[in-house]
């Protein structure tokens, strides 16, 4: 349970500095220029109007949604200010189910890496917005157990944005990969083992005071 505890605090401190990191990413792209790192990826897809859409509306509301649910499971908050809790898993459900996830999955439709990069990508985008849908049913039934463990599923997807760019970053520094084949890599990288850590916080649970309390 203190192991437990311990990580949950380290993944909120975490958390919050690779929220501070993806904004310093995400806020040249808002000078709208279409020579900003990633965009010149996209170069023959970038007059494409909705994936232009997509791209703009993905990266500004996921910020939100990293840093909302950072907040989605510190005993303090949930149980001293339970307003505020719902308040900030309201705006993080419905950003993933409106605006996120479908953004993310008309990216996914052009990613880059090829089909099996894009099949990563769409998996991920539906089973995030699957997760977080039922973590909201699960909330309107008060079986708050599965809420929230549905909520570590949804959020472990959220995280996937943070991980697949530490991918990026480390792993021309250990693999001998580049271009296509440590695109394809990185895509499924990203959100797999997060999923998988996620399910095993979940059974390592035993009821909803442990949840509240580790």
């Amino acid at each position: 349970i203190y192991l437990i505890r311990i990580f949950k605090y380290t993944l909120f401190v975490l958390g919050l500095f690779f929220t501070f990191l993806m904004f310093k990413i995400v806020y040249p792209y808002f000078s709208f220029s279409y020579d900003v790192d990633f965009l010149l990826t996209k170069q023959t897809i970038i007059h494409i109007g909705i994936w232009r859409i997509a791209f703009y509306t993905h990266i500004s509301s996921s910020l939100f949604v990293l840093l909302f649910g950072l907040f989605q499971f510190i005993k303090p908050i949930i149980v001293n200010y339970p307003k505020l809790h719902r308040l900030l898993g309201k705006m993080y459900i419905l950003l993933i189910l409106f605006i996120c996830a479908p953004s993310g999955f008309i990216m996914a439709l052009y990613a880059n890496g090829g089909i099996w990069a894009k099949t990563s990508f769409i998996i991920v985008s539906v089973l995030w917005w699957y997760y977080t849908f039922v973590a909201y049913r699960y909330a309107l039934k008060r079986d708050i157990k599965l809420h929230l463990a549905n909520m570590y599923r949804s959020y472990s997807l959220t995280l996937s944005a943070i991980t697949l760019r530490i991918y990026v970053f480390i792993l021309p520094f250990i693999a001998n990969m580049h271009g296509k084949e440590m695109y394809v890599f990185v895509s499924w990288m990203s959100w797999i083992p997060n999923l998988i850590i996620a399910e095993f916080l979940i059974r390592k649970i035993k009821n909803y005071n442990d949840l509240l309390s580790n």
